[in-house]
């Protein structure tokens, strides 16, 4: 392994022991003694890799708010199809790669109080929405979404998703649903 690929592995353990922290602890109680001490690392070294705390707390919001925009590389699915697709690769992928789950805590923690307001500011985007609200509308064109404000369905979908994913966060025994469980808020049952 070069030594680029040593620092870049470092680099990872300290933002996946930092989201655990944060999400277990809060931004507020988190110290970055404790994040140097969870790797193994003295401070000065920790700072080496990330210039502060608020640093390294921005690095994973970006990683959160960069996982919004996948629904996007499902464009060109039909949107009787898009939103099962997706669900199904979301879960699959957390099952995988359990740090996705504790991704939804930390951005749902980050518009709270007490989180730099950079973080609340990329925490908030409304990407994902907005692209669900495009697809969403063009299910109502084609009969197979209800009727309704788009954009309502749009946040009440992705509020679903959210407790979803806290649960399975929270409870390590609890089981992705079947992602039509959670289409079915859009979908015209007529």
């Amino acid at each position: 392994m070069t030594r680029a690929e040593q620092k870049e592995n470092r680099r990872k353990e300290i933002l996946m022991k930092a989201l655990d922290l944060f999400v277990t602890r809060g931004y507020r109680e988190t110290k970055i003694t404790d994040i140097a001490e969870s790797v193994g690392m003295s401070v000065g070294l920790l700072f080496h890799y990330f210039e502060s705390k608020e640093a390294l707390y921005l690095e994973l919001i970006k990683m959160g708010s960069e996982g919004t925009r996948y629904p996007e590389k499902l464009k060109d699915l039909p949107p009787e199809m898009f939103f099962d697709v997706f669900l199904k690769a979301l879960f699959e992928y957390a099952e995988k790669e359990p740090w996705v789950f504790q991704m939804f805590i930390l951005m749902g923690q980050a518009v709270k109080s007490g989180a730099p307001e950079e973080a609340k500011k990329l925490a908030l985007s409304r990407d994902a929405i907005d692209y669900s609200v495009k697809i969403i509308k063009a299910g109502q064109e084609s009969g197979v979404f209800r009727k309704g404000d788009p954009e309502r369905l749009a946040e009440c979908f992705w509020a679903c998703v959210q407790g979803v994913m806290e649960q399975m966060a929270s409870y390590p025994g609890f089981k992705a649903p079947d992602p039509e469980w959670i289409t079915a808020v859009l979908k015209d049952q007529a």
